[in-house]
C-alpha cells in the first residue's frame, strides 16, 4: 500500500500552516514551522507571488496531506462528493472526516492521523463488533467504533483512554473513554470541522 514516508515537517513548511502531522509535538517549541517558517528547498525563502492556480493547488495539497491520503484517493473523494446533492466542497470534507482513521483520531485514541492509520492497519479497532483494518473505510451514522477486546489491556490503550476522556471531541461523536468506544451520532457537518480549510478553492482547482 503506497504512503508518504518522507519527513513530514517539510510538508507543513511547504504549505505554510500546521497540519499536526506529529501530534502534540506540533504544539510545542519543537515544531519545525515555528522554528523555520519558510518553505523547504534552496529557494524556499524567496518571496514569490502565487497566481490563482497556485493558491488553489496549495489548498488542495494541504487538505490532502492533513488527512493523509494520496492524490488518486483524493480525486476519487472529490468525484464522489461532486455526485452527491449539496455543496461539493462540504461533501468532500464530510467524506474525509468519515474515514475510519480520522474517526479514531477524532475520538482521541491517536495523537495524529498517521498514528490512527497505523493502529487501524494493525487491527486494534472494531466497527459494530467486527474487526476492521481498512483506514479508508467510510463510517456511517449509528456505527460504533471500539478498541478490540484483546487490545484494551495494553498500557498504550489505557493511556490513550485517559487522554481521550479529556479530549475535545466533535459533537457528532459520542465517546465513552472508559469503554474505549464511540458512537457516530450523525454525519459531520462543515461547521463541526475546526481545521482551517477553504474547500471552495479545491472545487475551483478540480473544476478547471
Amino acid at each position: 500500500m503506497a504512503r508518504y514516508t518522507g519527513p513530514v515537517c517539510r510538508l507543513c513548511r511547504r504549505e505554510g500552516k500546521k497540519l499536526f502531522l506529529k501530534g502534540e509535538r506540533c504544539l510545542t517549541g519543537k515544531c519545525a514551522l515555528d522554528r523555520r517558517s519558510t518553505a523547504p528547498g534552496q529557494h524556499g525563502a524567496a518571496n514569490k507571488k502565487m497566481r490563482e492556480y497556485g493558491i488553489q493547488m496549495r489548498e488542495k495539497q494541504a487538505t490532502k496531506r492533513y488527512y493523509g491520503v494520496l492524490e488518486s484517493q483524493f480525486v476519487n473523494y472529490y468525484e464522489e462528493a461532486n455526485r452527491k446533492e449539496g455543496m461539493t466542497g462540504e461533501n468532500l470534507i464530510c467524506l474525509l472526516e468519515r474515514r475510519l482513521d480520522n474517526v479514531v483520531y477524532r475520538m482521541g485514541f491517536a495523537s495524529s492521523h498517521k498514528e490512527a492509520r497505523q493502529l487501524v492497519l494493525h487491527g486494534h479497532f472494531t466497527v459494530n463488533g467486527k474487526k476492521v483494518n481498512i483506514p479508508s473505510l467510510i463510517i456511517k451514522a449509528g456505527d460504533v467504533i471500539a478498541v478490540k477486546e484483546s487490545s484494551r489491556d495494553s498500557s498504550k490503550f489505557k493511556a490513550l483512554a485517559e487522554s481521550a476522556a479529556t479530549a475535545n471531541t466533535p459533537k457528532w461523536l459520542e465517546v465513552k473513554a472508559d469503554a474505549m468506544s464511540a458512537t457516530v451520532l450523525n454525519l459531520p457537518a462543515r461547521e463541526d470541522v475546526d481545521f482551517d480549510f477553504n474547500e471552495q478553492l479545491i472545487v475551483e482547482f478540480y473544476s478547471k
